[in-house]
């Protein structure tokens, strides 16, 4: 691990924003850091408003998409809502498709089998609404690439709307509307939204032609908030004030089917963590192990007793998840050690038969052993199928750009991305990928970093910090829990290493003269010799509570120590 300070910013902003808001000179660090750096910046920050969302139909080409859904309801016109298998892509189409069947019956859904058609508008989608009648469909979290698709659909007289947050090729498709922030023609303020978001402010502006208010809408907010929290995205602007009230939904009155979830587990509270490792997984499941159908269903679902139904069989998708992901992972680092790859800059497996619902958790698996942009491929029909996972500060996708005359295709994002190639360019695509990542990699990004925002003391964990710190939630990228460094410390001689394998360490510290803290620290059992004997050391760590028996308590969440 290399420990990293975070540059300090400006002194003169620091102590004007830690006046203004009577905190200490660290805790306005904080905020600066977060590019907050006035009274009105940290007001808006530590009480989110949906007054602070932007105008839907700043959007390019909003106008165009209210404007040909409403024609479509005028005329009776069928409407297929499309989206992906992953939790974003689901997430959004139960969003779109619940609140249009609020005032029209002739809306259906439509997932890709992940299998049998893949990522993204599929010919076999299209077929479908073909067949059936649909002359509409709304396409959600996908299509900003499909120019061939939306083609095919424009000549069977199907139109689309497009609503993705993906990068756009050089061309666009010839859609009736592309709601894409990242379209270089689109000037709306914030282009970090996820699909679900895209998707959520599609229905914002279709509910503005019904005169309803953001307060109607706000029943929708949990399934953004599990879309923001599973995607990775920027937890700043919209997507912080989204995932903020949809985490209030979530914990008052959610919806049935993520009612239905947890139900299941023993918590009484989620916070934006909990969303990402409780209830996205299980989201995600169903479109990894069977079909995206099935979160579709339990999401769409108002009947408690129903949706029990469904989270059961979720549940059971999400165990058979984690004993292929464990199993693959093993193969894969086997694979790694084998071939004597363990000093390239990228690690590429492949195995004909690993699920190919798992390979983007296998991928991020292998990160945590070797760290370096990886991708596990697998065989999807006549072609290689690939997940791609990058490490910080490098941009997995652009790499990926470069050797796309090896490809069949590709897209994704910075750090995530997905592709399919023949089987005979497998290998040159495997050389080609490597001579790229080691051309533009910097070597400081093939070590884990942890960024530390403050060198603090004991003394300045007070209850006001705390209630501080709170404050700074839903957690995320460009909003990340804050990470403090603190010297000196000692075990009380309570330190043991926890877990079957003793691969945790648990200690209670102190330093000088303070209270002891608990203090927790995963995967860190073999540094338990550092803190034997009362010798000192150093620890970065997060401030955490824990939860046991329903009480809560607050603990250091240890991060490394040395």
């Amino acid at each position: 691990m290399r420990w990293t300070l975070k540059p300090k910013p400006s002194e003169e902003t620091v102590q004007h924003l830690a006046k203004a808001l009577n905190v200490e000179d660290f805790v306005a660090t904080l905020l600066v850091q977060r590019g907050i750096e006035t009274f009105d910046e940290a007001k808006a920050f530590f009480r989110p408003s949906l007054d602070h969302l932007h105008d839907p139909y700043l959007m390019k080409d909003m106008d165009k998409a209210v404007e040909r859904i409403e024609k479509a309801i005028e005329n009776e016109e069928n409407i297929l809502v499309f989206g992906d298998y992953d939790v974003d892509g689901t997430t959004a189409v139960s969003l779109v498709s619940s609140y249009l069947k609020t005032y029209y019956p002739n809306v259906a859904t439509y997932i890709p089998d992940r299998y049998g058609e893949g990522y993204g508008i599929s010919f076999k989608g299209i077929d479908f609404a073909d067949d059936n009648g649909f002359s509409l469909i709304i396409a959600l979290d996908c299509g900003i690439k499909s120019i061939d698709h939306v083609g095919y659909a424009k000549a069977r007289n199907i139109d689309f709307i497009i609503c993705d947050h993906h990068r756009p090729g050089q061309f666009l498709p010839e859609a009736i509307a592309i709601l894409d922030p990242k379209r270089d023609d689109c000037n709306y303020p914030y282009d970090e939204l996820c699909g679900c978001g895209i998707g959520f402010k599609l229905i914002q502006a279709l509910g503005q032609n019904r005169n309803e208010t953001i307060d109607d809408l706000i029943p929708y907010l949990d399934l953004v908030s599990a879309a923001i929290a599973a995607d990775i995205v920027p937890m700043t602007g919209e997507n912080r004030v989204l995932a903020y009230f949809g985490l209030q939904v979530i914990n008052s009155d959610p919806r049935p089917g993520i009612k239905a979830i947890i139900h299941q587990i023993k918590k009484q509270t989620l916070d934006i963590t909990d969303v990402v490792f409780i209830i996205a997984p299980r989201i995600n499941a169903a479109g990894r192990i069977k079909h995206g159908n099935h979160a579709v269903e339990l999401l769409t679902e108002f009947n408690f007793e129903q949706a029990q139904q469904f989270a059961s069989e979720i549940e059971a998708y999400n165990s058979e998840r984690k004993d292929l992901d464990k199993l693959i992972t093993k193969e894969a680092l086997q694979q790694i050690a084998e071939n004597n790859e363990k000093e390239r800059f990228t690690s590429v497996v492949f195995q004909e038969n690993w699920h190919k619902g798992v390979i983007g958790i296998v991928a991020s698996r292998l990160i945590e052993t070797y760290y370096r942009p990886t991708l596990v491929f697998t065989k999807s029909g006549d072609k290689y199928a690939a997940s791609a996972r990058s490490v910080k500060g490098f941009d997995v996708y652009n790499a990926l750009e470069a050797c796309t005359e090896h490809l069949e295709q590709f897209g994704g994002h910075m750090y995530a991305a997905g592709m399919t190639l023949k089987e005979e360019n497998y290998q040159i695509f495997k050389e080609a990928f490597e001579k790229e990542v080691e051309r533009t990699i910097h070597p400081d990004m093939l070590t884990p970093e942890i960024a530390i925002d403050a060198e603090i003391d004991f003394a300045d964990i007070t209850p006001k910090l705390i209630r501080i710190l709170k404050q700074f939630e839903p957690y995320g990228p460009q909003n990340m829990t804050p990470i403090f460094l603190t010297k000196n410390i000692k075990d009380t001689g309570y330190g043991k290493p926890m877990g079957q394998e003793e691969e945790h360490l648990k200690l209670f510290v102190k330093q000088n003269n303070s209270e002891g803290i608990a203090a927790i620290g995963f995967n860190l059992g073999t540094k338990i010799e550092l803190t034997t004997y009362q010798k000192p050391f150093e620890a970065v760590y997060c401030i955490d509570e824990n939860e046991w028996n329903g009480k809560l308590s607050m603990q250091l969440r240890l991060r490394d120590i040395k």
